[in-house]
């Protein structure tokens, strides 16, 4: 088994050897049947232009055919590596016996599915994270609701009891003393005004959970074109995702999405948002687009701290993902977010 590694390990080698000796045979019998065969002609100026053409033809296409060969190989090697660098992490490269690329391939195909596991563990470690940390917002809901019940009956409460008294005797007085009815009743009207603001003020410190009970595309389904609507935006959704997603990328899609729409109403002065969420064999593509003022990707401080990019690469790393970015001044901005899929078993610990 060494020897046949080693033998694979050297192959390339073996092969430009081959085609160098096989390339000086050439020109070497090409020349012995000038030599041979070229009596009257093969003289002189003759000899030293036939030999240079010889080799340059010789060589031209050996090299071609031998770096065509080459090449080939390395184009495969590129495009897998392409696809990784896009989160396609599942690629694998077929190899072929007696290949001199072989033992390069198969160090690439045992480094990607030693990445690929440890992408697994980190998605179930996420998950697991989530899990635990939804707990604790529980935990952390169930005291805020405490303390809103505390707030609705200091203030709210009491409030909307004293109009209740108020709008309850404003008949009686308005027998008694007109004036003092309209006295009364404008006291209604300043009272319930103070409701409405406090009421107003409690309900802005509520953060509606858009996922609870909800899938994802639900939830989308319901609060893109609401959100859309909200801040003047065409808004334009295409999702095709038929396997359900865990609660882990659920959760972190949702927050990227809600992140980009935010900067989007915030930065770009955009007119039309298109949300889009494609699933293929491997992977999942989330991607977000506007027609906005777009920025320049090489001037940092045209974006920096505007887009929260950072916080949307710390999402899609969470989940093993890739995260692009697509600008141009005057020409909107696309982000795409790359999200490796894995079949159930494979979350399975060993």
């Amino acid at each position: 088994m060494g020897y046949i590694r080693l033998w694979r390990a050297n192959n390339l080698k073996w092969e430009l050897l081959c085609s160098f000796i096989i390339s000086g045979s050439i020109i070497v019998a090409s020349l012995w049947l000038a030599f041979s065969f070229g009596d009257g002609w093969f003289t002189g100026w003759v000899q030293w232009l036939f030999g240079i053409l010889t080799v340059l033809i010789v060589s031209l296409i050996t090299g071609y055919v031998t770096g065509l060969r080459i090449q080939r190989k390395l184009d495969t090697l590129n495009e897998s590596m392409m696809q990784v660098a896009k989160g396609n992490w599942s690629v694998r490269i077929q190899e072929s016996e007696h290949t001199s690329f072989d033992s390069l391939y198969e160090h690439f195909n045992t480094m990607m599915q030693t990445t690929e596991q440890k992408l697994k563990l980190l998605q179930k470690l996420t998950e697991q994270q989530v899990i635990e940390r939804e707990i604790f917002n529980e935990q952390i809901v169930q005291e805020e609701r405490k303390r809103l019940a505390r707030d609705l009956h200091d203030s709210v409460s009491q409030q909307l009891f004293a109009i209740h008294m108020s709008s309850a005797s404003l008949p009686k007085v308005m027998e008694l003393d007109e004036e003092r009815a309209k006295l009364v009743v404008t006291q209604l009207i300043e009272m319930s005004h103070n409701a409405q603001r406090q009421m107003r003020a409690l309900i802005s410190q509520l953060r509606p959970i858009e996922l609870d009970g909800r899938s994802l595309q639900e939830a989308l389904g319901v609060w893109f074109p609401d959100y859309c609507r909200q801040n003047g935006l065409q808004g334009k959704i295409d999702i095709h995702v038929e396997n359900d997603l865990s609660e882990a990328k659920e959760h972190q899609c949702f927050l990227m999405i809600q992140e980009a729409m935010a900067n989007i109403v915030k930065h770009a002065k955009a007119d039309q948002v298109t949300l889009s969420m494609q699933e293929s064999a491997n992977r999942m593509l989330l991607s977000i687009a506007d027609d906005g003022v777009g920025f320049d990707r090489n001037n940092k401080s045209s974006f920096a701290g505007s887009y929260g990019l950072t916080t949307m690469q710390e999402r899609a790393d969470k989940l093993g993902g890739h995260m692009e970015l697509i600008s141009q001044p005057g020409a909107g901005t696309t982000i795409r977010v790359y999200i490796p899929l894995f079949e159930a078993e494979g979350m399975e610990s060993g």
